[in-house]
């Protein structure tokens, strides 16, 4: 990676935490699904063209590509839409725009949310994803998109470092 993108380290933004909520199971794990979901799309918002989708490492990996990616995800396992092409969700199209791919995930997480909210008992199968027998519970779903949103939340914090030297949440 050309040393020229790299820049020194920039102000570190106050990190608030996941929320203390707790009253019940489904309450916890999303509020920490929720707290992960708007770190990523913090991170990409705001970063202008074309170091959003510039990959920050020789994976290629940008963090316009980690919100698209995340946007399938939430749909997959959530709403039980089918993924034909993993690798394709990381690739976003030169005609998607940030704007555009933040607001196609923070629609698929108002859906997610809503998926959940109409889940009387977590132990029962989420509605996705098709073609698993068994399907997962709605529970598993939740433990399972808290990891993966945090994994690419880390990968998105490099990134945005890299960028602009932006640290924090």
């Amino acid at each position: 990676m050309p040393s020229d993108r790299l820049h020194a380290p920039g102000p570190r933004a106050r990190d608030t935490g996941p929320p203390r909520t707790g009253s019940d199971e489904k309450a916890t794990l999303l509020g920490f699904l929720g707290h992960l979901r708007d770190a990523i799309a913090n991170k990409a918002a705001g970063v202008p063209e074309p170091q959003v989708r510039t990959g920050g490492v020789p994976s290629g990996t940008n963090l316009l590509g980690l919100v698209k990616h995340l946007t399938c995800v939430e749909r997959f396992y959530f709403l039980g839409e089918p993924v034909d092409d993993w690798a394709r969700t990381m690739r976003p199209s030169p005609t998607e725009t940030v704007e555009g791919v933040l607001a196609g995930y923070r629609e698929a997480v108002e859906l997610a949310d809503q998926a959940v909210a109409a889940c009387p008992d977590l132990a029962l199968p989420a509605p996705g994803p098709p073609h698993r027998d068994p399907a997962p519970s709605m529970r598993w779903v939740l433990v399972h998109m808290i990891e993966e949103t945090g994994r690419h939340a880390g990968h998105a914090d490099i990134l945005r470092e890299r960028i602009d030297g932006s640290t924090g949440r």
